[in-house]
């Protein structure tokens, strides 16, 4: 029976420690911390700028993590291309393994494991692109050969989407550098499936089948995520070895940077969650830092193992908060019809109930449609259609809005956002929306692209939401496009927009507020409230200056379906705020924490409601009953 080589030899004696290996945290989002441009190519730093990488390295050391992975995730001939560096990829790769070594060896640290990283080529490869397999093969062999050469101890293979890719980089690995350990990472879309639709259970199967000695997943969207993942995983491949590296939670746009919002202390938690899920590797990816792997060092030193569960519960991935808003009676127009029954509902003072549907990846609807049916029995105004949530490829929300007119007769709200349309597409759109039927729009800026399914794909916009909304109220409606040509005839539009009634700047909302009402908005949507209070206060605080705002909101309602999706929203999704008595609320309801959310959800209503025109419900996980129940309670007490 042959020895296994001296790094897989290293490596087994760390597993037969029995508790998890602790990987680092984020390089890129580290080095962006420190000044770095996202445009920059923060390989090339392993030449020019070592002082920053190995701070980063150092860092992660003195957290306590045992394996380090150097900074090459796009060290390889295509990425480095777009900067010109395509001559320089064993130069780059071999800087990055020497870095990594240098801040362990000035730690004293000889239990440390330098893993060369690799990520995705950064083009398509047949039969989704132009790349060949044996070119995409010989492109990793490249890289790796200059990793091993440079004396990685294993290979990390991560952040992968496409299993034609990773199986070619796999085989690289194998022919290049056999002696070497090679881990085998992919990432998940929100609907925990790869962006080509597969499963964790397949992505397991396939990367154990093709030889991968540790198997995994990293980035997508959080630490919830992937051990909804991590379970599956498991399940399929039991004998498999495990690794987990998520994002530090949902990413969010501030200004020209991406952050991140979960916290170290839910970074401890999760550490002891994966370790008792199986993972034999645990660590963080984009917007992790020092603290969180420091975090992770002290739950995992103190993690005792206990017998597995014989029980797993997967829970499935919650829906986008979409940002919503709030209420008042729109002045009725006697010259010119009210352009929709949801515009007439609030002009006759009634409160109104919209609820948010997501489109569905594929194009079969009728799942969707029998929510729709259920939502309108119940007594639901107005169907709100989302438009690629969290960047995520979805079906055009047009057809979704038109089909749930024809086929069910209810209303809908087209969710329209602007970025990635130029002014060309913009104006197109809204005529095709105006042609099937739609009159609802909700203009919002859209999530960049940077945080979903295809990072790469174009981000710009010609409009702000402001102007959009302008363009809609002074333009369109009045018959003319954005030159000035004449339409043929005006169209009628009732437009809303985004309001965050509980801002972490009031300052700046306050602003945003007023150019939405001078750009001509009719009605506003807000992100889900938990705190009514707080929320009457920042009403209060703009009445003070300006009076009511005179136009309706709908106030955003997420109704809580267990406390993990409570904990979930409060340290993975910037801007919400769940209190402790909530918390303590859906633990003690236990199995019937459901119906507990739906709870605490109508009476966040009926707080809200003196001041309200109506409900925005966005309901958890497509449970379209949650939103039939509090659409039914506030009803019953009326």
């Amino acid at each position: 029976m042959s020895q296994p080589s001296p790094q897989r030899a290293r490596l087994l004696a760390l597993l037969k420690q029995g508790k998890p290996i602790l990987l680092d945290g984020a390089m890129g989002t580290e080095l962006h911390a420190r000044g770095v441009p996202f445009d920059e190519c923060f390989d090339a730093l392993n030449l020019h700028q070592p002082d920053l990488v190995l701070d980063v390295h150092r860092q992660y050391v003195q957290a306590g993590a045992q394996v380090l992975l150097t900074n090459t995730f796009g060290a390889n001939r295509y990425r480095l291309a777009a900067h010109g560096l395509e001559d320089q990829v064993q130069a780059i790769n071999e800087a990055g393994v020497r870095l990594a070594q240098q801040a362990a060896r000035e730690a004293g640290r000889d239990d440390v494991l330098i893993a060369g990283d690799i990520g995705p080529l950064g083009v398509r490869v047949a039969p989704l692109g132009p790349v060949q397999p044996e070119e995409a093969r010989a492109a990793f062999a490249e890289q790796i050969q200059a990793l091993a050469d440079a004396g990685a101890d294993l290979l990390v293979i991560e952040t992968m989407t496409d299993l034609n890719e990773m199986r070619e980089a796999l085989a690289a690995a194998r022919e290049v550098a056999p002696h070497l350990p090679v881990v085998a990472s992919m990432t998940f879309t929100r609907d925990d499936r790869t962006l080509l639709g597969e499963t964790p259970a397949q992505v397991a199967r396939a990367l154990h089948e093709w030889g991968a000695d540790v198997i995994g997943a990293n980035c997508s969207g959080g630490p919830a995520q992937l051990l909804r993942v991590l379970q599956q995983m498991r399940q399929a491949v039991p004998e498999a070895i495990f690794w987990i590296k998520p994002n530090a939670g949902w990413p969010e746009q501030v200004g020209d940077r991406i952050v991140y919002p979960a916290g170290p202390d839910y970074f401890a938690e999760y550490a002891e969650a994966y370790a008792r899920a199986g993972a034999s590797f645990v660590g963080g990816c984009c917007g992790t830092n020092p603290r969180h792997i420091h975090a992770m060092r002290v739950a995992l030193d103190r993690f005792e193992p206990h017998p597995p569960r014989t029980e797993v519960r997967v829970v499935a991935a919650p829906p986008s908060p979409r940002t919503a808003s709030r209420p008042q009676r729109p002045p009725a127009d006697e010259a010119r019809p009210l352009p929709s029954r949801l515009a007439a509902a609030l002009a006759r003072g009634e409160f109104v109930f919209a609820v948010e549907m997501s489109p569905p990846r594929g194009v079969d609807l009728s799942r969707l449609l029998d929510g729709a049916r259920q939502l309108a029995q119940a007594g639901a105004h107005v169907i709100d259609v989302t438009d690629s949530p969290m960047a995520r490829m979805r079906m055009s929300p047009w057809a979704v809005c038109h089909r749930i007119q024809a086929e069910v007769g209810i209303e809908t709200t087209l969710h329209f956002p602007t970025r990635g349309r130029n002014l060309l597409r913009v104006q197109g759109d809204l005529l095709a929306a105006h042609a099937l039927g739609i009159r609802n729009i909700f203009v919002v800026m859209g999530d960049p692209t940077a945080i979903g399914d295809y990072p790469e794909a174009m981000d710009h916009y010609d409009l702000t939401p402001t102007g959009l909304i302008r363009l809609i109220k002074r333009k369109f409606n009045e018959g003319s496009d954005h030159a000035g040509n004449p339409l043929g005839e005006a169209t009628q539009f009732f437009v809303g927009a985004a309001l965050n009634l509980t801002p972490q700047d009031p300052e700046r909302e306050i602003k945003l507020i007023r150019r939405k009402l001078r750009a001509g908005a009719d009605f506003f949507l807000t992100q889900p409230v938990y705190d009514p209070k707080r929320a009457r206060a920042f009403l209060d605080m703009y009445e003070a200056r300006y009076g009511p705002i005179p136009v309706p909101i709908l106030v955003g309602i997420l109704p809580l379906a267990t406390v993990r999706h409570a904990r979930f929203l409060h340290n993975e999704v910037p801007g919400i705020t769940i209190s402790e008595t909530m918390m303590r609320r859906l633990e003690q309801a236990g199995e019937r924490s459901r119906e507990e959310g739906v709870r605490i959800a109508v009476e966040i209503a009926r707080a809200i409601r003196p001041w309200a025109s109506g409900l925005y419900i966005m309901p958890p996980f497509r449970r379209y009953d949650m939103a039939v129940a509090l659409i039914e309670a506030m009803r019953d007490a009326a």
